[in-house]
């Protein structure tokens, strides 16, 4: 099937039966103002691909373009309670929960697979930030410890995806509970040498940002992506003052020392692949050893230290 006879023809049966066009059938680049057709952008793992501009991807469709052949294995996440606190704001948080729910077809924000890329074995972490806001509550700590403990009882790397608008204020300190929750659990789980890499998506902020997502070996950011701890608004109105263009950007930090590297998600697949070797010290990959030097900024930090 074509573009004709997939879109043009139900449009010409319109005239004798009114059918509605999809109203997603093509997606504005938010940077340039162009129209891209919805089936080149999924192809291009919603990636524009004239101006290269990264919009938000689901999180089973990020893994799916992840994993060797998208083949991978969900890991279960731990139960938690469910509106500890019976918060209720202009909706009660139950009612919030299902809405979410229904919308991504997810539990909760965090979705845990295990799978190969290139060959490697590795647990992947992503955090979807469609489920109200990426937002890190019980459950999505829980399930963050759970990876954490999976990656290192099979002897793994682990890679998380970080996005998230912060902390989960429906669950008040149970929710900030989560920050040193899953600080010990990446501490416990550098003790086994084993690699842990952190990809920065948009946005980034928040409490995640005070706690496991950048406490990785080596930060990843994606192209244009927000990352910081309070808003550039907030920080403004704070200070009084006008913050720099680009401000809290990935390239903006990548310049200050705060991000490794930005990487497209087009390459990110591969650019993991090759630091894992590094890390890992995989033998006879000419790929390792030609890549090495381009990464050498990012793999002089004192912590990582590979085949330990």
């Amino acid at each position: 099937m074509n573009w004709i006879t997939n879109f043009v023809r139900p449009r010409i049966n319109s005239m004798l039966g009114r059918r509605d066009m999809p109203e997603n059938l093509w997606i504005k680049d938010p940077e340039s103002g162009e129209m891209v057709f919805h089936k080149d952008l999924e192809s291009n793992q919603w990636v524009i691909p004239s101006s290269g501009h990264h919009m938000k991807i689901a999180a089973r469709e990020r893994l799916k373009f992840f994993f060797d052949e998208g083949r991978f294995e969900f890991i279960d996440n731990p139960k938690v309670a469910v509106d500890p606190l019976k918060f209720r704001d202009e909706k009660r948080y139950t009612d919030r929960l299902k809405e979410a729910r229904t919308k991504t077809a997810l539990e909760d924000a965090i979705l845990n697979a295990t799978g190969t890329i290139e060959g490697l074995p590795i647990v992947a972490t992503v955090q979807d930030f469609a489920f109200m806001g990426g937002s890190l509550g019980m459950a999505a700590g829980e399930a963050i410890v759970k990876a954490f403990d999976t990656a290192r009882e099979r002897r793994r790397p682990l890679i998380l995806f970080a996005a998230s608008g912060g902390a989960r204020m429906q669950e008040g300190i149970l929710s900030l509970m989560q920050l040193p929750r899953t600080t010990v659990a990446v501490d416990r789980f550098k003790e086994s040498g084993l690699p842990y890499i952190v990809v920065l998506t948009n946005p980034t902020t928040g409490g995640v940002t005070a706690s496991y997502a950048m406490l990785g070996d080596i930060h990843i950011a994606e192209p244009g992506a927000l990352i910081g701890f309070a808003g550039p608004r907030v920080i403004e109105q704070t200070i009084r003052e006008k913050l720099p263009e680009g401000f809290q950007r990935a390239e903006y930090l990548m310049e200050h020392g705060m991000v490794d590297m930005v990487v497209s998600r087009l390459e990110m697949k591969s650019t993991i692949a090759r630091l894992l070797k590094i890390l890992m010290r995989v033998p006879g990959e000419e790929a390792v050893e030609a890549t090495t030097e381009s990464l050498l900024p990012a793999l002089s930090k004192p912590e990582h230290r590979a085949g330990a």
